[in-house]
């Protein structure tokens, strides 16, 4: 019976996979691996000689469901004829990526051993980069299209995290780095009910090489709503305000009486 074992390379080039994840990379009978950088993609292949890159299921106005049926009918084809492959994603594999999971769901319903392994998340780079704590006053973390779309609801005085916020609305792939501003506009609408036309958000994106510093734009959301957005932007919405705590369930938690958070909770 073959095997599948999916792993994430994080962000930085050869220096965020975990030591489990890159001895399954190594011993693999066959490796496929889908990562953003260059430069990821030849250590993947100095890793393992039989290494496969998934970017050319990539066509350009074509479904991105389609191209994730492909990536997955592509490594599941190995693992039917009894190879051991290692699928490597970069980033988290579990995290905003359906192809990994789907890979590992179809795995297993056929019989097949199949198990996902954790890697640096953007979150996790972004969480170190901004200084901020989800612990000081909560976390919300949305895709931004699905956050638009269901009209999710949130508490303004946690922290608001937005992923893919340069690709609102869209459906197919393109080799594009930016697109119009028009998603993030009707993104801008919905916060601004929420918040101050000066409010101050973030957009994030985690640097790949370990001499270059990570992107941090700093921004009113008045101005987010002009811009064109690069489509691997993170959008970090500090807290506005602090929540109060309920003095009858402080008293039955038996907490002190309450007191103001650290700066550093409401995202300096």
């Amino acid at each position: 019976m073959g095997s599948l074992t999916v792993v994430g390379t994080g962000y930085l080039v050869a220096g965020h996979a975990t030591v489990e994840s890159l001895s399954h990379l190594r011993t693999a009978e066959k490796v496929f691996y889908l990562v953003a950088e260059p430069a990821t993609a030849l250590w993947m292949e100095e890793l393992n000689a039989t290494a496969e890159s998934l970017f050319d299921c990539y066509r350009v106005g074509r479904p991105r469901e389609a191209s994730y049926e492909e990536m997955i009918a592509r490594v599941l084809a190995e693992v039917e004829r009894g190879a051991e492959v290692c699928a490597a994603f970069y980033g988290h594999p579990g995290v905003l990526a359906f192809p990994p999971h789907e890979m590992v769901r179809r795995a297993r319903e056929r019989g097949h051993f199949a198990q996902m392994l954790p890697g640096v998340s953007a979150e996790a780079c972004l969480v170190c980069d901004l200084g901020v704590d989800p612990g000081d006053c909560g976390w919300q973390s949305h895709e931004a299209t699905d956050f638009l779309l269901r009209r999710r609801r949130f508490d303004p005085t946690s922290a608001l995290v937005l992923w893919q916020v340069g690709a609102i609305g869209v459906a197919d792939f393109s080799r594009a780095e930016t697109w119009t501003s028009t998603g993030v506009a009707v993104l801008v609408e919905v916060l601004r009910e929420h918040y101050p036309a000066a409010h101050q958000v973030v957009l994030y994106e985690a640097s790949p090489y370990p001499t270059v510093p990570p992107v941090i734009e700093r921004t009113s959301l008045a101005r987010l709503a002009r811009r064109r957005v690069a489509v691997r932007k993170t959008l970090y919405v500090p807290p506005v305000g602090e929540a109060p705590e309920d003095p009858a369930m402080a008293r039955r938690l038996s907490r002190p009486a309450p007191r103001r958070r650290r700066a550093r909770a409401r995202g300096r």
